[in-house]
């Protein structure tokens, strides 16, 4: 009588191999997990967010590939990002960082901060009083909302005066963005151009789509798992 152990063995190992590929794919193509470890993206984005991000929105480069291959220059099947977008990069300084903020500069435009409100291209960013952002019972900060010269309205906070509030020209050079947190006193982002600066597309890993879970306290702690979930923030929706 033959023993099936083998057998089942066998094939539960080529089924591992199978998910694990297929994982693989999906992860290098298609749509790729991060973690948000700052506060840098709030009122959006906060820490303990988990998120999924899409890599085939603006093509492909070496930096949407497992350990970033050096295989082809510049990026394939390439569209162009969108202003106001929400996107993860390999930060310019060290490409072996992810970053994640928002595109407010496209290439070859002329970005300024003055007195804490946003010009584009010479022209006012209209920023509106939205109230208070407060998270779990720290404190209130100014909330805001910005209009984009494309229509796009986004969420900002802005909650004291800061060097960066008023900056010179940013002349953004073709082929690079010009990248911003919506947590605008607590982001290092392209204003700091001795840190972050202007982005290479080269860089662009993906566009930010939706939150698949999030934690108030560190996820290996499964037993606060019943407090610290936020459910009301899986699935949501990255705008």
């Amino acid at each position: 009588m033959t023993n099936p152990e083998p057998q089942k063995k066998e094939n539960f190992f080529k089924t591992l191999a199978i998910a694990f590929a297929l994982a693989i794919f999906v992860r290098s193509f298609f749509f790729e997990p991060f973690h948000i470890p700052s506060s840098s993206m709030k009122p959006g984005l906060v820490i303990g967010d988990y998120i999924f991000v899409s890599k085939f929105s603006y093509g492909y480069s070496r930096y949407s590939f497992p350990l970033g291959l050096d295989i082809f220059e510049g990026r394939i099947f390439e569209d162009s990002p969108k202003r106001g977008d929400v996107a993860v990069f390999r930060l310019p300084m060290n490409p072996k960082i992810n970053y994640i903020k928002r595109i407010i500069g496209l290439p070859g435009d002329k970005i300024q901060v003055r007195d804490g409100v946003v010009f584009i291209n010479e022209k006012e960013v209209v920023k509106s009083n939205d109230g208070f952002f407060t998270e779990d019972g720290y404190k209130d900060i100014g909330q805001f909302i910005e209009q984009l010269p494309n229509g796009r309205q986004i969420t900002v906070l802005d909650e004291t005066t800061t060097p960066q509030d008023t900056t010179g020209i940013y002349q953004v050079p073709e082929g690079h963005y010009f990248m911003m947190g919506d947590n605008r006193d607590n982001s290092q982002d392209s204003r700091f151009l001795d840190h972050v600066g202007y982005v290479p597309k080269a860089n662009l890993v993906g566009r930010a789509n939706v939150i698949f879970f999030s934690n108030a306290k560190p996820t290996w702690q499964i037993w606060n798992w019943p407090t610290s979930i936020r459910f009301n923030r899986i699935f949501k929706t990255i705008k």
